[in-house]
């Protein structure tokens, strides 16, 4: 293996977060996916899946293994995304349910709802590392890594040179998208810098406050529980934080008078989460009065993944006007052939 190359040593190249994509000659646009992204890596017989922090995936997705394993090269360093079909949407929960101790259950998953390896970039292929050619020359390099016959069971993911096939990717997915990642086409593959930009999809909801943490003085608001209703049910999402200290003192005088309503009456928080690192925190539940507009990454499981931003207040909206119908989900496996 070369030196600085090898599954122990190597991190993918990153991206930072830019609020426009850059309009001018010299890069390279592409879809940014939305799921585990992957270093792959075979040596002869040797087959290596590797996470961005550096774990390996390898025992998780045997399918994966096995169209590695099929392709006709046998020498090769890639850098791509995992993600899953189930049902309608490319679920990110699927994912996640791969990564557990049972052989046994990790091979069911993998015959019932198989994962797929969408790649965009070489770091080498056969004898010749090219992690230090310009992105042009390594593109050409995956590009003729897939053309190969048995090859193609693996994806490849689109890319283009033009600004508004980017900006169309966007509007066209219906917010579907996780981004869309712009790259210099005269840059080498950086590891572990963030030599990327990436632009993410702006997407807002307007949810119901149905209840709120404290602060650990208990004398201003630490975060806001936020809910729409489905079914005619208010279903806790997520929460918002991302208030200044002035917000927090201010906000209690607002809250309190509605301490003591029914808060949730559908899926409610209370137990240890990824949105509370695995603690368990009291809550005021509150009459479903307010109603906010926040700033949301991506959905799971009909749940903001991580902690949203405040927009405003919305006085003008109706509580019950909140519905889970707002949230847009993960991207739709037939809309895959659609971006390119």
């Amino acid at each position: 293996m070369h030196p600085g190359l090898s599954p122990e040593s190597l991190s993918p190249m990153e991206a930072k977060l830019a609020d426009m994509l850059p309009d001018e000659p010299g890069w390279q646009y592409e879809p940014k996916w939305d799921g585990f992204r992957a270093l792959i890596f075979r040596n002869g017989d040797a087959i290596e899946i590797m996470s961005k922090s550096g774990k390996p995936l390898t025992r998780y997705f045997p399918e994966i293994v096995d169209l590695l394993r099929a392709t006709r090269a046998t020498h090769y360093i890639l850098d791509g995304e995992l993600i899953l079909p189930m049902g309608a949407i490319l679920s990110f929960d699927a994912l996640q349910a791969r990564l557990h101790p049972a052989a046994s259950r990790i091979a069911k998953l993998s015959r019932e709802t198989p994962a797929q390896l969408m790649l965009f970039d070489c770091l080498r292929l056969g004898e010749k590392v090219v992690a230090a050619e310009p992105l042009v020359k390594r593109r050409a390099a995956l590009e003729r890594f897939h053309s190969t016959d048995g090859n193609r069971a693996l994806l490849l993911s689109p890319k283009s040179l033009h600004h508004a096939d980017a900006t169309a990717w966007l509007v066209r997915s219906g917010g579907a998208l996780d981004g869309v990642v712009a790259k210099r086409l005269d840059g080498p593959y950086r590891p572990g810098e963030r030599a990327m930009l990436k632009v993410k999809q702006h997407r807002t909801a307007d949810c119901v406050v149905g209840g709120f943490r404290r602060a650990k003085d208990g004398r201003a608001v630490g975060s806001l529980l936020l809910g729409l209703y489905a079914d005619g049910k208010l279903n806790h999402v997520g929460f918002t934080s991302g208030l200044s200290a002035e917000q927090r003192v201010e906000l209690v005088a607002k809250l309190e008078p509605l301490i003591g309503g029914v808060g949730f009456t559908g899926k409610a928080p209370g137990g240890p989460s990824r949105w509370n690192d695995g603690k368990e925190n009291a809550w005021e539940k509150l009459r479903p009065e307010l109603v906010v507009e926040v700033h949301y990454d991506q959905v799971t499981g009909n749940r903001f993944r991580h902690g949203t931003k405040l927009l405003r207040w919305r006085p003008d909206k109706a509580p019950d006007q909140c519905t889970a119908d707002q949230l847009i989900h993960e991207l739709k496996p037939a809309e895959l052939g659609a971006i390119g």
